[in-house]
């Protein structure tokens, strides 16, 4: 952004899966029946139906508790579930590091790939030379997360990475929003939330007084309509704040966002 230029948005929102990064996870009986014979390592002696029985019971319970309290939309700690599970089925002593591994090693095995959307990476740099402030607000497990971050060389993409886990509330929770924004000082109407979901990542910005940009993608949700694009950035009308984009061409999306 050269010196003078005004920047209508300081402050660009990204939701990560779907929106920068193209992923699919198949969580079959195959990958649950792996993951017992990792318990079974340490002692833990489940089937795989059992397995996944015992973990879809502890995350429910947990997330009934958590979603009580404010909004329904609890996100609990995978390694803290599979944690009780080594605990339940014997295993002594410290679990945390054997929950770890064993959450790591089932994301592994569910996942067929996880790449890159082609221009996603170069955009983000181009934004951020431009001046703007990136963000990454993602509903997703730490420790999946910030390790396919390292992986895929996003983990110093951002000036700061929110994700879900750590706050135990997902998209579209106003709570999740709201330590991005109170933490970093940021104001609602000078940042952009870009993201594939209309129901978690659009809903849950607008609440906030955010403003929006859909991106319809191969991962957005089947039943979620594509982008309308009389909404698309560059056609949209004055004074607009709510954008849509169709597909994940990010080499052309970045100078439509640059353009606004």
């Amino acid at each position: 952004m050269k010196a003078g230029t005004y920047m209508q948005y300081t402050d660009l929102i990204f939701d990560l899966y779907g929106t920068l990064v193209d992923i699919h996870t198949e969580e079959s009986d195959a990958v649950w029946e792996k993951c017992a014979v990792f318990f079974g390592f340490y002692g833990a002696h489940y089937t795989g139906k059992g397995l996944q029985a015992a973990f879809q019971q502890e995350m429910q319970s947990r997330e009934a508790i958590v979603g009580q309290s404010y909004e329904c939309f609890p996100d609990i700690p995978f390694e803290q579930v599979m944690e009780c599970l080594l605990r339940a089925g014997g295993v002594e002593g410290d679990c945390r590091a054997l929950a770890v591994q064993a959450a790591q090693l089932f994301r592994i095995a569910s996942m067929e790939y996880i790449r890159v959307y082609p221009g996603a990476r170069e955009a983000l740099d181009s934004l951020r030379k431009k001046g703007y402030r990136l963000w990454l607000l993602s509903n997703a497990q730490r420790v999946f997360t910030a390790y396919e971050l390292r992986h895929l060389g996003l983990e110093n993409a951002f000036h700061g990475i929110y994700l879900s886990s750590d706050f135990q509330c997902r998209k579209p929770d106003s709570r999740f929003y709201r330590a991005l924004l109170e933490e970093r000082g940021l104001q609602a109407d000078r940042c952009l939330m870009i993201g594939n979901d209309r129901e978690t990542d659009i809903a849950g910005a607008k609440k906030m007084g955010l403003a929006t940009l859909y991106m319809h993608t191969a991962l957005t949700p089947a039943h979620q309509t594509m982008a309308d694009c009389a909404l698309r950035p560059d056609n949209a009308p004055p004074g607009c704040r709510h954008f849509e984009f169709e597909g994940d061409h990010w080499a052309e999306l970045v100078k439509l966002i640059e353009g606004l």
